[in-house]
């Protein structure tokens, strides 16, 4: 399969997952908003909160740095600072939500 089109593909399948875990991560945060602490902690420290959160936090990233990578092509001549920008994008997509799923793998009540 040519690369443009498994890009394409990845992209309309990570927005179709992305669709229900948004609608979860909204109506919850309705939800929340006027907790205390305590309670907003307790939300993310149950287990399906914790497993929907970390899917929303890696598919939102996947899908971001994939969207930007088509900018960076679509608007960046020079090969040399697109491939850093890109390995950059790229390697931020996968340490920042690695970082945040540890952090809320320790959170505790």
């Amino acid at each position: 399969m040519i690369n443009v089109t498994k890009k394409w593909l990845f992209l309309k399948i990570s927005s179709v997952i992305l669709i229900p875990l948004m609608l979860w991560f909204i109506i919850n945060l309705v939800s929340i908003y006027d907790k205390n602490y305590l309670e907003v902690v307790l939300f993310f420290t149950t287990q399906p909160s914790k497993f929907l959160f970390s899917f929303l936090v890696i598919f939102a990233f996947f899908y971001s740095a994939l969207n930007i990578s088509e900018i960076f092509e679509d608007y960046l001549h020079n090969e040399k600072i697109k491939n850093v920008a890109n390995k950059i994008l790229f390697l931020s997509a996968i340490v920042i939500p690695i970082l945040t799923i540890i952090m809320l793998l320790f959170l505790k009540v």
